[in-house]
């Protein structure tokens, strides 16, 4: 039986960031209006491959999955794999704007996760002008610390199995269970401190973004919030609460969990479509 070839183009690019040569990984598939995924924090664009393969929204959009510094197929910066790494709110809008930037793409269409989630309301403060609309999924203004990061980077401590089974407790018991397997294998794979350090921007003062939402103009560009009930890093009362204080609607997800996208793909594509299909009438118009 031939293979069953799936539609996705995966290269590498060296962007400069903020001055230094990276070599990332990224994936894409699609044409039209550039849609630039942003993984959450500890794994990569694998958690995407859904509205990468999914023909309807391909026919209409360029979907670019690109893999953080230090995650997923993507290297650490020269001379930097042994660093403490901690990411920041400007090192993380610096990536995005670079990747943007090297592939010349014309106000794109942003939607990011969890921390993706968070870094999207950044953008929509002070980039605006760059993106023609942003999707946040899982997002939130700001959380509060509920575990003990340090359990993630220890020596006497397997990381790869302490970060698939916090993954593994975001994730809804009614997410199909080879997604969910496969969400939480792409945290197993994580490089020594990532998921620690990505929280460092999601858990602090890095993040956080409950001073500045009163100067977000969504007239400047749209902001699209969807969010799954099942989570209690961003429970759907800290979404319904941004979007209070943002002058918006955010839906509501029944059966999701944190990780939307990849852990119940099919019915997640069904609230992204329409999502998708009004940036685009917002275009025409």
């Amino acid at each position: 039986m031939a293979p069953r070839i799936e539609p996705i183009t995966g290269r590498y690019a060296h962007v400069d960031i903020a001055g230094v040569s990276h070599r990332l990984y990224w994936e894409e598939a699609g044409e039209g209006i550039p849609l630039v995924c942003l993984h959450t924090a500890g794994s990569d664009g694998r958690q995407y491959r859904a509205v990468l393969n999914d023909p309807e929204v391909t026919r209409h959009f360029r979907v670019m999955v690109f893999d953080m510094p230090r995650h997923g197929k993507s290297s650490p910066a020269p001379g930097t794999v042994d660093d403490d790494y901690a990411l920041t709110a400007s090192a993380y809008v610096d990536q995005i704007l670079a990747f943007c930037d090297a592939f010349e793409l014309d106000r794109p269409v942003a939607m990011g996760c969890s921390i993706g989630g968070r870094i999207v309301l950044h953008l929509a403060r002070w980039h605006a002008a760059r993106f023609r609309a942003l999707i946040g999924l899982q997002s939130s203004a700001h959380v509060d610390p509920y575990y003990d990061t340090g359990w993630l980077d220890r020596g006497d401590v397997h990381g790869g199995r302490m970060c698939g089974a916090f993954a593994h407790s975001l994730m809804a018991p009614t997410s199909p269970a080879d997604h969910v397997d496969e969400t939480r294998w792409h945290y197993m794979q994580g490089g020594p401190g990532i998921f620690k350090g990505d929280l460092h921007f999601y858990r602090g003062s890095e993040g956080d973004m409950r001073s500045e939402l009163e100067r977000i103009d969504l007239t400047a560009c749209p902001l699209h919030l969807l969010t799954g009930e099942y989570d209690f890093s961003c429970r759907p009362e800290d979404s319904q609460a941004l979007a209070a204080a943002l002058g918006t609607e955010v839906t509501i997800m029944p059966d999701m969990g944190h990780f939307p996208m990849s852990e119940n793909p099919d019915t997640f594509l069904t609230y992204l479509r329409p999502v998708l299909d009004r940036i685009r009438a917002d275009q025409a118009a």
